[in-house]
Order: structure tokens, then C-alpha cells, then sequence
């Protein structure tokens, strides 16, 4: 009982600290929601509950394109405008992971120094681990967690390097896609799918003898986002040309992005919107649980281990062994 009424009294005053702005107390509370000890989860689940009242209250916005486009410096110049007038900034930053060693490099920091000094910024390096679309498992509790800090706006960078963006798309309210000028044909440069999830289309780099390439590409935007939207009703992507690097461009940027957060909002398609993407949460974190309990036995662990090593061999296919580890966990064919 003792135990009981002390990690009550911890998780009140780890809620009272990140409430009041206590930046050490986000950062503890954000490395608790990734520990992926029993004890930590139990404790992170207390805490996420407990400020759940106090989330909701950001422009939460998803910023991605491939590599060499710029994300960094453009989410480093934009913070530092938004903080100017007023705004309190946090950024999730998620690293590449290595598919070899598992180390990331977690350079964010760095690449955002400017940004990373101010008071008003958060900014959050987390490897992406083997998670699609480059966003960590523990992003959307992230997110909880910075606006129950009293962060407005909230940017998700993501690693941007050929995975699925539905992830992030499917935890903002607008998604940004940054683009580099002069990458040869541009529509191939990001393909169909990302544009698909785009409300903005940032083509970055519009400086010096880059201008005009940067007009070219986003006219062949515009001319291929108006054929992939034929049919598709409410979209209509905004393609914009800027310099992060010059500070050119990033004050219409943030308008685009506020005119679309408005739009949701007074529709209500916000709050409809956030509903959706609060279930697809449960459903990524009952499938999370579900596996990692399956794999806590010692007889199905040992079970799951010898089905990799035949499907690595070449021995099963691997439909065949999901079937038999699904039969083990006592899931049945649907007749």
C-alpha cells in the first residue's frame, strides 16, 4: 500500500512540474513513455491519464520529403518566427535508426541550434527504431505530453526516406511535404503516395540560382497534384516556394498551415478527425501489447523464434508461419 501511495504522490508531482513548464520533468516523463519496462509502462499509462485533460490544445503539424530537402533548417528558421510572436514550439525530431547496429544518429539538436536555445522551444530527438514512416512508437504520447506542457504548436519531423508517411499523417492536423528544386523530374523526386497525403507542398531552396528551378518544380506540381486530385473531393494541396535558409516564404507557410487548421476547426472535421486518429492509437497499442505478450511466454517465444529462423531458410513461407503462431496463440480462421 505504501508503494501504492508513493507512486501517486510521484506521478501528482510529475504532473504539477509539466504543467507548470518544467522542461526536465517533459523530458523524464518522455524517456518513462519509451522504456519498454512493465513497471515504466504501468507508470507512463498513470501519467498519460492523468493529463489527458490538458491535451488537445495544439496545431499539430507533420513535416516531411527526402532527404537533402532541408526539413531541419526550414523547422529551425520557423520555430524561431513562431517564438517571436508568442508561440511555444515543440519539435519531434526522429532520427534514423541504423538496420544494422540499431544506433541512431540523434544530430537534431544540432542541426537545430539556434532553435534549440530558445526558451519557448522543446526539441525531442528519438531514434525511429524499426517503426514505418519514420516516427517512433511513442509519438502520439508525445505529443499528449507537450501540449499538456502548454506547447501550441506541435512540428513531427519525420526521417523521410522512402517508408510509409501514413503514420504520421495519421497523428497531425496538416502535413507538410518539403521539396527540393532541380532533382530532375520532380514528381518522381517524392512519389504518388506521400504527395497523396500532403495539404502543403513546400518547395524549399528558392535562393540564389536556384529561384527559378524552384518556380519550375512547383509549377510541375501544381500540374500533377491537379491530375491525382480529379475525382478526390476535399483536397486541394497548396504549393508553396520558399527559403528557410533566407527566411523567405516561411511566414505564408505558416499562414497556409493556420488556414487549414481554421478550416478543420470550424467544420468540425478537427474534432472528427482527432477522434479517428485517438482509436487508430488504442488499436497500434493493443496490437503492440498483444505481440509483446505472445512473445513473453518462454514456449511461444521459443515458438516464434524457430518460425524466423525457417522462414529465414527458406523452409516456410512466411503466410504459413504467421497461420501457426496465430494457431498457438489460439486465434482461430474466421469460417
Amino acid at each position: 500500500m505504501q508503494g501504492e501511495a508513493k507512486a501517486k504522490r510521484d506521478s501528482e508531482r510529475t504532473v504539477e512540474a509539466i504543467r507548470s513548464g518544467d522542461r526536465v520533468a517533459l523530458a523524464r516523463a518522455i524517456t518513462l513513455i519509451e522504456s519498454a519496462k512493465p513497471e515504466d509502462q504501468a507508470r507512463a499509462s498513470d501519467l498519460l491519464e492523468r493529463l489527458l485533460p490538458l491535451t488537445g490544445g495544439a496545431v499539430r503539424v507533420g513535416i516531411s520529403g527526402p532527404p537533402g530537402a532541408g526539413k531541419s533548417t526550414l523547422i529551425d528558421q520557423l520555430g524561431l518566427n513562431l517564438t517571436a510572436q508568442g508561440h511555444k514550439v515543440a519539435v519531434l525530431a526522429v532520427d534514423p535508426t541504423s538496420s544494422r547496429s540499431g544506433g541512431s544518429i540523434l544530430g537534431d539538436k544540432t542541426r537545430m541550434g539556434r532553435l534549440s536555445s530558445e526558451p519557448s522551444a522543446f526539441i525531442r530527438p528519438s531514434p525511429a527504431g524499426d517503426s514505418l514512416g519514420g516516427v517512433t512508437k511513442t509519438t502520439r504520447e508525445t505529443i499528449a505530453l507537450v501540449e499538456a506542457a502548454g506547447y501550441d504548436v506541435v512540428l513531427v519531423e519525420t526521417v523521410g526516406v522512402g517508408q510509409s508517411e501514413t503514420a504520421v499523417a495519421n497523428m497531425v492536423d496538416v502535413f507538410v511535404v518539403v521539396a527540393i528544386p532541380g532533382a530532375g523530374d520532380e514528381l518522381q523526386g517524392i512519389k504518388r503516395g506521400l504527395l497523396e497525403l500532403a495539404d502543403v507542398i513546400a518547395v524549399n531552396k528558392a535562393d540564389g540560382d536556384n529561384v527559378e528551378r524552384a518556380n519550375r518544380a512547383a509549377m510541375e506540381y501544381r500540374t500533377g497534384l491537379h491530375i491525382l486530385a480529379a475525382g478526390q473531393k476535399n483536397w486541394d494541396p497548396q504549393v508553396l516556394t520558399l527559403s528557410a535558409r533566407d527566411n523567405r516564404g516561411l511566414d505564408e507557410l505558416w499562414a497556409e498551415i493556420r488556414k487549414r487548421f481554421k478550416a478543420l476547426k470550424s467544420s468540425g472535421a478537427l474534432d472528427a478527425r482527432r477522434a479517428e486518429q485517438a482509436v487508430a492509437w488504442m488499436r497500434e497499442i493493443f496490437e503492440q501489447r498483444l505481440l509483446a505478450a505472445f512473445k513473453g511466454g518462454k514456449r511461444a517465444a521459443r515458438h516464434f523464434r524457430e518460425m524466423e529462423e525457417k522462414v529465414r531458410a527458406g523452409k516456410m513461407t512466411p503466410g504459413a508461419a504467421a497461420h501457426e503462431l496465430a494457431h498457438l496463440a489460439g486465434i482461430k480462421d474466421h469460417e
